[in-house]
């Protein structure tokens, strides 16, 4: 039987699976307070990226959500990209916010300036930028644009753990940046993200209560609720899991940038830029006929995807009056192909071969 190449796998050893066997045998799995690992993998986490502080979550979808609900953002707006995950604009909805669907760069797929500046009304209240697949997005750009319109930047990290930017590690530029930790992830583990802060006005408090349904002012077994919160805690598998993950995590990452500068040198067609600074989560290129390609890759034992439909484009979100032509034209040839640590230069080699044979 012919071995497939998946899109996405996560990196396992020995070594997640004796932490997961340990956390299962001290009978302590989760707690809401983010003590035992989850607080282990905060205080790593922050050292790591280079933080202030960090806060563990049960997904990127509950950091994005618990970093707006900083914000008084009610029926106010926030730019967003529309080619993203549709967990940054339900981040805005959550929250009782609008959100407002900007253009993307077409050499990077990050959030296009030029278009971001045109959409800033006085309704405006914060962006979220995504680093799209890994790619660091112009940050000092970015803060201008935002300083200079009193808008409050988030980043979305989904895709950028291990990515950097003038020489910092994504994470510790802005008081707000979400990160993601699923099990197709750079940083894997079976549920989890994380929240930096970096800024002085966040409250850490705030949100270690909100994470876990408005708990405070714990005393044993008493406590009191002084604010609306979720069951958006992390557990401890997980955290286990992405403490040893994060030990791996520099070389996991150089892995797939080597992967990246293969794809980089030697596809033949519009691809995603080649960047040291980048993770590297995912790998897109841009085909004429991407049904029959896609049709012709996965006859040859190779899983492709499709990262993302605009958000604009969605039933939840369409409306007639927002056009972002750019951003449509890319996703009709928009194809992501296999990015994970577990490649080998065989895999990689077929990848090539198949995509410059098939995508005409």
């Amino acid at each position: 039987m012919k071995r497939r190449i998946n899109l996405f796998e996560p990196s396992i050893t020995t070594r997640e699976i004796n932490s997961v066997t340990k956390i299962l045998m001290s009978k302590f799995w989760a707690s809401g307070s983010g003590i035992g690992k989850v607080k282990e993998f905060e205080n790593t986490f922050t050292k790591f990226i280079g933080c202030k502080d960090t806060i563990a979550v049960n997904s990127g979808t509950a950091a994005l959500h618990l970093a707006v609900s900083t914000l008084k953002i009610s029926k106010r707006e926030i730019l967003i990209p529309t080619i993203t995950f549709v967990s940054t604009a339900h981040a805005a909805v959550y929250n009782e916010a609008k959100p407002v669907f900007v253009d993307v760069d077409e050499d990077t797929l990050n959030i296009d300036l030029q278009d971001l500046e045109k959409k800033i009304t006085k309704n405006t209240k914060a962006v979220i930028a995504v680093h799209f697949g890994g790619y660091p997005i112009n940050l000092k750009k970015l803060q201008k644009i935002c300083n200079d319109n009193k808008l409050t930047l988030i980043e979305d990290a989904a895709h950028a753990c291990g990515s950097s930017y003038d020489g910092k590690r994504i994470g510790s530029h802005s008081d707000l940046v979400c990160f993601s930790f699923h099990p197709v992830k750079n940083l894997a583990s079976p549920s989890g993200g994380a929240i930096t802060l970096n800024g002085t006005t966040i409250n850490k408090k705030i949100l270690n209560s909100r994470r876990w349904c408005g708990l405070s002012d714990r005393s044993g077994s008493l406590y009191d609720i002084k604010d609306l919160g979720w069951n958006y805690y992390m557990n401890e598998i997980s955290a286990g899991i992405a403490l040893v993950q994060l030990k791996r995590l520099n070389s996991l990452n150089k892995i797939r940038k080597n992967i990246a500068r293969k794809y980089f040198n030697r596809i033949n067609l519009k691809k995603m830029p080649f960047s040291e600074n980048s993770c590297y989560h995912l790998y897109w290129i841009r085909v004429k006929n991407r049904s029959l390609f896609m049709k012709n890759m996965s006859e040859a034992g190779i899983e492709t995807g499709i990262h993302y439909k605009p958000l604009h484009l969605m039933n939840y979100y369409k409306s007639s009056e927002i056009q972002l032509k750019k951003s449509e034209s890319i996703w009709n040839e928009l194809v992501s192909i296999p990015m994970h640590a577990n490649l080998t230069d065989k895999d990689v080699e077929k990848i090539i071969s198949n995509v410059n044979r098939y995508a005409k």
